[in-house]
């Protein structure tokens, strides 16, 4: 009777533990939820000196120790932002450099374009203005007697600068119009070819075309400078559109213009700059490199279109291009085109006369 009673008791208690134990069970993941969303007041943040001495030590930062240790950065960074670089010189520990894209655009952009409008409207107008005014000719009839107006010297100076200049041009052109106008033609082999040839020849040619560039500046500079004539001859054109020239010296305003401005200002460009192409293992930097190139093209392109110019007045005025390339001048052409320079020769202050068939005086510097 009492055993009976013991095991009634014994297993009432195990039920009773058992239906805790189940309730215990299903508000544990409701507790848990709870004290994630909102945790007890009491638990407080634990003291920054607890906090410190439980924080592992501290780690350089190019240890392996690191989480994410081996991370490549992020590309906007790798572009501002030196790296390692185990190949030394300058720059090497630059990954990615952005002027490059920079210089294509404004090469293969403004440049090429602007440049090419520039060198198609400049021929259109002369060509125009040949059609609608025609050469330049002597009003009067010529004497016979030649004075003298270039020595050896300056002639080959300046037919050097101007042949070396024909050949960088005309291969520049082909460098930087030529896949717009001549690979369609020719085809991608050929023009490669020439493009090669053309940069070849453009790199031998320019060192020379430098040299007698400056050897131009240092013969003729002393006939150059301005006076308040060649100001007033280049406000009335030197009389081109009137019919009647104006007076000058030996060389007239818009020749003076073309001496400072191309020889010089546009002349000092493109050597500078192709100096810096010609020669990259001077240390130089890539941006340094890419605004040269396009100093180089915006020189070269101003210096084509205003050379066109030159060469215009040279072949359309009668006796211009003979002169240069003999020497001599016939008195009624000095008198007409450089009154003030014939008056120096007829004076003494300049070369002398020479009567068709004798002797030339010969000109200071030309012995």
């Amino acid at each position: 009777m009492k055993l009976a009673t013991w095991g009634s008791r014994t297993g009432a208690a195990l039920l009773f533990a058992l239906g805790v134990a189940m309730s215990a069970s299903a508000q544990a993941p409701a507790k848990a939820d709870a004290t994630k969303a909102a945790p007890p007041a009491a638990a407080a943040a634990p003291a920054p000196a607890a906090e410190a001495a439980k924080a592992p030590p501290a780690l350089a930062p190019n240890s392996t120790a690191n989480i994410g240790w081996n991370k490549p950065p992020e590309w906007s960074k790798v572009e501002t932002l030196p790296q390692y670089a185990s190949v030394p010189g300058r720059e090497t520990n630059v990954l990615v450099e952005d002027h490059g894209h920079k210089w294509r655009e404004l090469r293969n952009g403004p440049v090429t374009s602007y440049g090419g409008y520039l060198l198609l409207i400049v021929p259109v107008l002369l060509i125009l203005f040949y059609f609608i005014k025609g050469p330049f000719k002597l009003h009067g009839a010529p004497t016979g007697k030649l004075i003298e107006r270039f020595n050896s010297l300056e002639r080959m100076t300046h037919w050097t600068v101007a042949i070396s200049f024909l050949v960088l041009a005309v291969s520049g052109i082909f460098i930087l119009f030529g896949k717009y106008f001549l690979l369609p033609v020719i085809g991608a082999s050929a023009f490669s070819a020439l493009t090669v040839f053309g940069k070849t020849l453009h790199n031998f040619v320019g060192p020379l075309f430098m040299f007698s560039l400056v050897a131009m500046f240092f013969i003729y500079v002393k006939d150059n400078f301005m006076g308040g004539s060649d100001f007033a001859w280049l406000a009335r054109m030197g009389g081109i559109l009137s019919g009647k020239e104006m007076p000058s010296g030996r060389f007239n305003g818009g020749e003076k213009a073309w001496f400072w401005l191309g020889t010089v200002v546009l002349g000092t460009v493109v050597c500078v700059s192709g100096l810096i192409l010609l020669f990259p293992n001077w240390n130089t930097g890539r941006e340094l490199m890419a605004s040269a190139n396009i100093w180089h093209a915006v020189g070269a392109v101003l210096f084509m279109a205003l050379s066109l110019g030159h060469i215009y007045m040279g072949l359309a005025t009668e006796g211009a291009y003979k002169g240069m390339r003999e020497g001599y001048v016939d008195e009624t052409w000095a008198q007409e085109h450089h009154s003030e320079w014939y008056a120096d020769v007829k004076s003494g202050k300049a070369a002398g006369d020479k009567d068709k068939g004798m002797a030339a005086q010969p000109a200071a510097g030309d012995d």
